[in-house]
This record gives structure tokens, C-alpha cells and sequence, in this order.
């Protein structure tokens, strides 16, 4: 198939499109190469993609409408898997504006293209904000998310949202995937076993917050990027038993799904930590600090949906999926 992975630069788009292009598949990614992190990180992502005969590159911001529209008109791509965002929830804090411009009107765009070029099935990143206040544990897709805690949060539900209107509207089959704490080999500098990796081999003190009682639903990447490659191939149907006067949020009567993507083992803060420290063989002090505004407390995933229609079955447990970044970590920073 031909398939346009948007932020294939990323972390997720990296793996993801690596896995396509193994399997044989044509690839297209794209990626604006933002300096949110180190841009040397992106482009060493990208240096691994290149030799592949089956894979091209463009620089590219999906919030640039023409760009997309010319994209898609050449591409004639089959299906679309749509990583590209801005992320981070601290960071929608200090920049709002970003947010807007890539995860609304960037989708948008993904979107516009999709419908106007009958574009099979579209697998996009929405993410565990979404639930925001929910206090229900384990998260599940047919519980109610209308109460995000972060810009961030309401930029990936109001994805979901859209996803949904064009579903209806235009029939396009469109499943999101909401991420849970994914880690592992090539990950995102501002996440949590990064910054905790630097500053432990540092010396550095630890900022942890919470007092370290978070329980976080680490989920090592290549659970999901076979999770992500499953969905791709069985685009959603209609749910014909789907009803508006006990609607069902995880599904419509159009073809649209969303799914939890998970470990399904949280993990507290505190011991995620302990776990680094071990797999580097050292240790440093930490400073206990707040709940930051944005953050949820916990993570928990349901992920017996995706079990259930495409026998998913994250297979990575946590201690090996440290034991594997510190390994990649090591290596590539020669530390």
C-alpha cells in the first residue's frame, strides 16, 4: 500500500513508518521539524529511515493548507496514519497557540485531504488526556471524557470530535488511538525516562512530582506500534446497533472507532524511577514536588476493546522496556 504517515520524525511516526516499510509497504512521511525538542534527534530518526528504497520526505507543516492539498493531490496515497501533533501538556501552558495551529487546524487539513481523495481508512493519534477529571479506573472508551484538564486534552478530544463530523458526513473510516505513556529506544527528550535518564547520569536531583505518586501506563513502543499496524488494516464499520438515546462514545453509526492503546499495568512514579536507577546502576536525590496543573494522577488503561477486535496484546513489561531504552540510550549518546 501506499501510506502517508504524518510526524514521521517523531517518536511514534518513526517506529511506525520503519515497521510499513519493513513489511514492504511505500511510505510517505512528513514533518515539520519543529525545535519543540532537539531537532538533532528528529534528523537522526530520519538518517535511519532514509536507505529504505520504498520511503520519501518532505518537510512539511500539516497546518499549511495548500502544502496538504498539493500532498495529497500527488501522493494518491491508501490509507493515512496521522501521528503529527504538537504534544506535551505542560507546554500547551506556556504556548497555546500551537496547539491550535497543528492539532486543530493540522487535522483539519489530514482531514480535508482524506475526504477528497477517498482516502480508505485513517488512523490518527488522539491520546489518555482525554479523560481528564474521569476518576474511573481502568479507562475505558465508553466513559465519558468532557472534562479535559488541559489545552492539550481538548485539542485531542475535539480530534475525535472531527473525525466524527467527517465520518458522518462523508464516510470516511476513521479510527483514533488514544496513547498511553509510550516509551522505549528513540523516545521524546521532554518525557519522563528521558529527563530522568539525564539527570540521574548527571548527578543531577530529580524533579518528581506528585510526591511520586502518579501510577503511569508505561507502554513500550513496539506494543504499539504493531497495536497501530493491526488497526490500520480493518477500517472501521458502521455499529448498527449504535443508539443516540444511550450512545455509546467509543462508536457510531458511522465508521469511526476510538481505542485505548495500553500496557494495562500502571506502574507509580516512584518505582519507574527505582527501575532506571537500577538498569544504569546509579542512583540521585529528588525533589518531591506538586501536582502540576494539566497533569492527571493516574493512568490506567481498558485496552479489552482493541483485545477484543484486533487481539491486541502488549508483550513488553516494564522492567524490560527500561532495560532496552537505557541500552539504546546509552549507545546513541555514548554516555
Amino acid at each position: 500500500m501506499k501510506i502517508l504517515v504524518t510526524g514521521a520524525a517523531g517518536f511514534i511516526g518513526f517506529h511506525t513508518a520503519r515497521a510499513l516499510l519493513e513489511r514492504g509497504d511505500e511510505v510517505t512521511g512528513i514533518d515539520n521539524l519543529n525545535d519543540y525538542y532537539e531537532v538533532s534527534l528528529k534528523e537522526a530518526r530520519l538518517a535511519e529511515l532514509t536507505p529504505y528504497a520504498n520511503f520519501s520526505f518532505q518537510k512539511m507543516d500539516i497546518s499549511d493548507r495548500e502544502q496538504m492539498s498539493q500532498l495529497f493531490s500527488f501522493g494518491r496515497f491508501d490509507r493515512v496514519v496521522h501521528l503529527a501533533a504538537q504534544a506535551g501538556v505542560r507546554y500547551s501552558l506556556e504556548n497555546p497557540h500551537a496547539y491550535a495551529d497543528s492539532n486543530l487546524v493540522g487535522f483539519l487539513n489530514v482531514l480535508e485531504g482524506c475526504r477528497q481523495h477517498q482516502i480508505a481508512h485513517l488512523v490518527y493519534a488522539s491520546s489518555s488526556s482525554v479523560y481528564g477529571a474521569n476518576e474511573t479506573m481502568p479507562f475505558s472508551v465508553h466513559d465519558n471524557i468532557d472534562h479535559p484538564v488541559s489545552l492539550y486534552a481538548a485539542t485531542k478530544k475535539s480530534n475525535e470530535l472531527m473525525a466524527h463530523a467527517y465520518s458522518h458526513l462523508y464516510g470516511i473510516p476513521a479510527t483514533g488511538l488514544r496513547f498511553f505513556t509510550v516509551y522505549g529506544p528513540w523516545g521524546r527528550p521532554d518525557m519522563s525516562p528521558f529527563l530522568f535518564t539525564r539527570a540521574i547520569l548527571g548527578g543531577r536531583p530529580l524533579q518528581v512530582f506528585n510526591q511520586g505518586k502518579h501510577r503511569r501506563d508505561f507502554t513500550y513502543i513496539d506494543d504499539i506500534v504493531e497495536g497501530v499496524i493491526r488497526v490500520l488494516a480493518r477500517a472501521p464499520s458502521a455499529n448498527s446497533e449504535w443508539s443516540g438515546l444511550s450512545p455509546d462514545p467509543a462508536s457510531s453509526k458511522a465508521p469511526w472507532r476510538v481505542y485505548n492503546i495500553g500496557n494495562s499495568q500502571p506502574v507509580e512514579l516512584l518505582t519507574y524511577i527505582e527501575l532506571i536507577e537500577n538498569a544504569l546502576g546509579k542512583t540521585t536525590t529528588k525533589t518531591l514536588l506538586p501536582l502540576q496543573p494539566g497533569d492527571v494522577e493516574h493512568t490506567y488503561a481498558d485496552v479489552s476493546e482493541l483485545i477484543k477486535d484486533i487481539g491486541y496484546e502488549p508483550k513488553t513489561s516494564v522492567e524490560d522496556g527500561i532495560e532496552k531504552f537505557i541500552s539504546w540510550y546509552r549507545s546513541f549518546y555514548k554516555v
